[in-house]
């Protein structure tokens, strides 16, 4: 099978969707291929009972469609996933799932971009040529586990937090959730409100706020310099939390707003107890840095994913670094040579993919027009 589009999208998770809704909006022909059976599998299939949208709704909204005026102010997932559904509607997004990008290059002299996919229900062999591609596989394509010495040796349950679901099983279990991003705060909630004795591995400086903290920051840093507006959330921070060093938590030298901004890294907030860093595992005992050790039951490994852009893209035209993220900082992050682009891989949530969809959009228009 042949297929011959202007713009190829890979992925249709929130980024490749919104990437489709613009490019209909600007009437523009586009392909857009997924792996799995469904739109936005992460958010589907991966994510954990609980889980809400970490920011205020009018942060996390995709171009051209707001969410209900009567929606919560934190999105709950089933909610965003219903969300996304409207989305496809409302554009006519029209994803061809189980469809697997192998390779995709560009051709120098017919100025194209050819992919080679695979069909993943038929095992037919899919060949795609566009003008413009666009890697909408999201940074979160593969599950990141560390090597841990002696991790083969654990007695107990290990798994990632994709594959977690609720703390109802691990009541009266001693639990270590390994990471301190929102995804490993959430869960150590989870299993804690479900009666699991649980402990938290933090492995970095973080900054810990409230959900109201960030949203307040977010709306003032539309009208104040981001310095400032991070000196406030630092000492209101403080008044709420007290001193957390005491607990090993330690501050970022960046305030909260700029660290997500240049790192993609998000302020958390503490619960469990906190622990050093992982150093070893020996059957159910796990040693910490400073030597201290702990047994537990089971292991739950929030240690976030990786982008899996390299394993197909075989020439990026320099656009992607060996993480398969972008070479280039915000806001240049999007685009690279010879009509590629990526969406939602700068770290910047939903309103960062948002952005990046339009922009893209915009300038595929404005390079079919120029040719």
């Amino acid at each position: 099978m042949e297929v011959d589009t202007v713009v190829l999208i890979v992925g249709a998770g929130p980024a490749g969707l919104a990437t489709a809704a613009c490019l209909t909006k600007l009437s523009i022909p586009y392909v857009i291929v997924e792996r799995e059976d469904c739109s936005a599998s992460l958010w589907r299939n991966r994510a954990y009972d609980r889980l809400k949208l970490h920011l205020a709704k009018e942060f996390c909204e995709l171009p051209h469609m707001s969410y209900p005026i009567d929606a919560p102010t934190y999105i709950p997932k089933d909610e965003f996933v219903k969300y996304l559904d409207k989305y496809i509607e409302r554009f006519d997004i029209k994803p061809k799932y189980n469809t697997s990008i192998e390779q995709c290059l560009y051709d120098e002299g017919r100025k194209c971009w050819f992919g080679v996919a695979s069909d993943l229900a038929t095992s037919t062999t899919v060949k795609c040529m566009a003008k413009f591609l666009v890697i909408a596989s999201g940074e979160n394509s593969a599950e990141n586990i560390p090597n841990v010495p002696g991790l083969d040796s654990f007695h107990g349950e290990v798994i990632h937090s994709s594959r977690y679901k609720s703390g109802t099983t691990y009541s009266g279990k001693n639990v270590l959730v390994v990471g301190c991003g929102n995804s490993g705060m959430e869960i150590a909630y989870d299993l804690a409100n479900h009666g699991a004795n649980t402990s938290i591995v933090v492995r970095s400086p973080l900054h810990v706020m409230t959900k109201e903290l960030i949203r307040l920051g977010m709306t003032l840093v539309r009208y104040l310099p981001v310095n400032m507006v991070d000196a406030l959330l630092l000492m209101m921070s403080s008044f709420v939390f007290g001193d957390l060093s005491r607990h090993g938590i330690m501050r970022p030298k960046v305030g909260p707003l700029l660290l997500k901004s240049k790192t993609g890294r998000s302020a958390v907030i503490d619960v469990g107890t906190v622990l050093r860093s992982l150093s070893r595992i020996k059957g159910d005992i796990v040693e910490f840095e400073g030597r201290s050790k702990s047994t537990f039951d089971a292991i739950v490994f929030a240690t976030g994913y990786r982008s899996t852009a390299n394993k197909w893209l075989k020439n990026d035209q320099g656009l992607l670094n060996d993480d398969g993220l972008p070479k280039k900082r915000y806001p240049n992050h999007w685009k690279g040579a010879n009509g590629i682009y990526c969406a939602g891989l700068a770290r910047r949530g939903l309103a960062g993919i948002a952005e990046d969809a339009k922009n893209i959009a915009k300038d595929i228009l404005s390079s079919m027009g120029s040719r």
